[in-house]
């Protein structure tokens, strides 16, 4: 028998979460359905309690959902997987399963906006203390870790910077601390450019938005479960320890390296109710069945643009992480598979006007709060993705007012840089 654990990615992409079914279909069938019908009262009293398998509810499970979980599992070599929302429910349902008032989460200070706003703001007023390190040496997390501490927190590879931390070392500190380690893995391409379930993570993060989808189509986040950290040191009595939503119900003794994911599910799903829907988990299945090959494509792009804004006259400084000078480059060479991924940002000579005025004269990039999509995007953080943030929080992000972040797509992208050169001609 084939082994199917060992097939390469390429092909997990494809078969993970597909079986036939008595129809024969090929494809995977969008079950439209909130509702399920059970087999009897005693049924029903199974499934609620989680003694059961099955299907309750589809804010709980879906089964079209359930193949895409499963194909996500799959390419990262987990124990399980859970569909939500978006990739902002994502982290928050994670630091929700791990963290109440009173605890603290520490964090990487090259954060998405969106993130650091959560962190800073909204789980503040939940109680929960968020410590963004001064820098990402390994020494300014360790400072801000006591024993409140419930999770270490980075992105895989920052937004916008595309700043890589040493996730082998950071993994280290939280084991040696005893706390999980959750990367949000979204420029990571589902495992494809990096998956840091190698490198010592315990849970991943993920907006499926982007490079999942791949197309623009859908919303969606995911967590996924490594299987690989201790709940039973104390420290987590909400997953080691008799559950009050299910009558003492034990989720270590009862669901084993799976306890974590669960959590998510029947906790985070049934009390926040940030689910997704079966057919935007269709959509992230067709967008999972090309994801290599489109990553690929964007990756190589990425680096060719980056080349030519390199040597243009109005461009100040290119920061593309597969550049020898990027600080990040040797980080990324090692924990990404193509050294880069598929974005990278630059800084334009002039002023915040004259930068306006450059991205208003493109014609072909999309000027979006987007990347991973299927046609090529321009964001202008200061006044979309960061508008939020003070002056100061925008100086430690790396946001400066002419500073763009740039994501391929798949268009050919000689016609790109064409569309670039067109649009410089409109600033001084």
């Amino acid at each position: 028998m084939l082994d199917k654990s060992k097939l390469r990615f390429e092909t997990k992409q494809i078969h993970g979460g597909y079986k036939v079914d008595k129809t024969g279909s090929r494809g995977i069938a969008i079950y439209p359905t909130a509702a399920y019908h059970f087999e009897s009262c005693d049924h029903a009293a199974r499934l609620f309690e989680l003694s059961e398998a099955g299907n309750i509810y589809t804010r709980l499970h879906n089964p079209t959902t359930a193949a895409y979980e499963e194909r996500i599992a799959s390419l990262y070599g987990a124990v399980g997987a859970l569909a939500v929302s978006s990739g902002m429910a994502s982290i928050f349902i994670t630091i929700s399963a791990l963290a109440e008032a009173g605890d603290n989460i520490v964090a990487s200070p090259y954060l998405y906006g969106g993130t650091y706003n959560q962190f800073r703001v909204s789980l503040r007023r939940l109680g929960i203390d968020c410590r963004i390190a001064a820098d990402d040496s390994i020494e300014a997390f360790e400072s801000l870790i006591d024993e409140r501490t419930k999770m270490l927190y980075v992105e895989s590879m920052g937004n916008p910077t595309c700043n890589v931390l040493d996730l082998e070392l950071l993994g280290q500190l939280a084991k040696r601390y005893d706390i999980p380690f959750v990367v949000d893995n979204t420029f990571g391409a589902a495992g494809y450019l990096c998956n840091p379930f190698d490198w010592g993570t315990n849970i991943v993060v993920d907006s499926a938005t982007k490079w999942i989808n791949g197309h623009g189509t859908a919303m969606g986040g995911i967590i996924v479960d490594g299987g690989n950290y201790n709940w039973r040191n104390g420290k987590f009595p909400q997953i080691d320890g008799p559950s009050e939503g299910y009558h003492g119900l034990n989720l270590c003794d009862a669901f084993g390296a799976s306890a974590f994911i669960v959590k998510c599910r029947v906790d985070g799903l049934r009390d926040y109710g940030c689910s997704t829907s079966p057919f935007d988990a269709y959509l992230m299945l067709l967008g999972l069945e090309t994801l290599s090959l489109r990553v690929r494509h964007e990756v190589e792009s990425c680096r060719r643009l980056a080349e030519y804004c390199r040597s243009h006259p109005k461009v100040e400084r290119v920061s593309y992480v597969g550049f020898e000078e990027h600080p990040s480059y040797a980080n990324a060479k090692r924990y990404y598979t193509m050294g880069a991924s598929s974005v990278f940002t630059l800084e334009l000579k002039g002023t915040l006007e004259s930068t306006v005025r450059f991205v208003e004269s493109l014609q072909l990039m999309g000027n979006m709060t987007m990347i991973g999509d299927s046609i090529s995007v321009v964001t202008h953080p200061a006044s979309t993705t960061h508008k939020q943030l003070s002056e100061s929080d925008m100086a430690a992000a790396g946001v400066t007012p002419t500073l763009l972040r740039i994501s391929m797509g798949l268009e050919n992208v000689e016609d790109i840089i064409d569309d670039f050169e067109q649009a410089f001609a409109h600033i001084d």
